[in-house]
């Protein structure tokens, strides 16, 4: 076991304790570290499986508060975006991809940080359109959390509804990735660690989530992720 397979678990266990504390967030903080450390295809893959992985676990405790109706417009649109995000990471050269995944991280960074709060995201049709954007992203390039996040901004949830119904969503958009592109092709024992750190992430997650302020966890959400973003943008325009 090499030190970049250790790391590749470390990372898994950051963005999954990040996602059961915040509804989402995952790919943003493991995203970039996965596609440097096996690829930007594979490490999109990593992120659909262990995101969704972690969102299950987290649905068990809060599947009562999801919002049902409010959700299926948001998923089947997501759905649909699906098989265009897989088509694109599919063939992309992987120094576009690194930079299309850095990119697409980071503006999704300083929106959610910025708050951005746009009319069209609103009611029926703007669910439509932000599960549209969503399921493209999470397929190509594993970020289609903060699609869900602008729109429950300019919804208005409070954060007790939107964690469980980010959950939701998790789990059935990233269950649609990996059935579009297939499982990531890593060695057997390499698969243990991603899964022990989506264990003890969404342990740690559900542990810390009585102790962390919201503000507190949001800033580091977003610092890692900008961070990271950086590092995948730069190698992908360095070579």
């Amino acid at each position: 076991m090499t030190a970049d397979d250790l790391l590749l678990g470390a990372a898994v266990l950051l963005g999954a304790s990040v996602q059961r504390l915040t509804g989402i967030g995952f790919a943003l903080v493991a995203a970039p570290v996965l596609a440097l450390l096996v690829g930007p295809a594979q490490g999109v893959l990593v992120a659909n499986c262990a995101s969704g992985a972690v969102s299950a676990l987290g649905l068990c405790e809060g599947r009562r508060r999801v919002r049902t109706a409010s959700m299926v417009p948001l998923v089947l649109a997501a759905a649909c975006t699906v098989p265009a995000g897989a088509w694109v990471a599919d063939r992309l050269p992987g120094d576009v991809l690194l930079t299309a995944v850095g990119t697409a991280v980071a503006a999704a960074v300083l929106l959610v940080a910025c708050g951005v709060r746009v009319a069209a995201l609103r009611g029926r049709g703007g669910a439509v359109a932000a599960g549209a954007a969503g399921g493209f992203l999470n397929a190509s390039a594993g970020v289609g959390g903060p699609a869900l996040s602008l729109y429950a901004v300019n919804a208005r949830w409070p954060v007790r509804e939107f964690v469980p119904n980010a959950q939701f969503y998790g789990v059935l958009v990233n269950l649609s990735s990996v059935a579009a592109k297939g499982l990531p092709r890593l060695p057997a024992p390499v698969w243990l660690l991603p899964a022990a750190g989506v264990g003890g992430g969404a342990l740690a997650g559900r542990l810390l989530g009585d102790r962390i302020p919201e503000r507190r966890a949001r800033q580091l959400v977003l610092g890692l992720a900008l961070a990271g973003a950086l590092a995948v943008l730069a190698k992908g325009l360095l070579g």
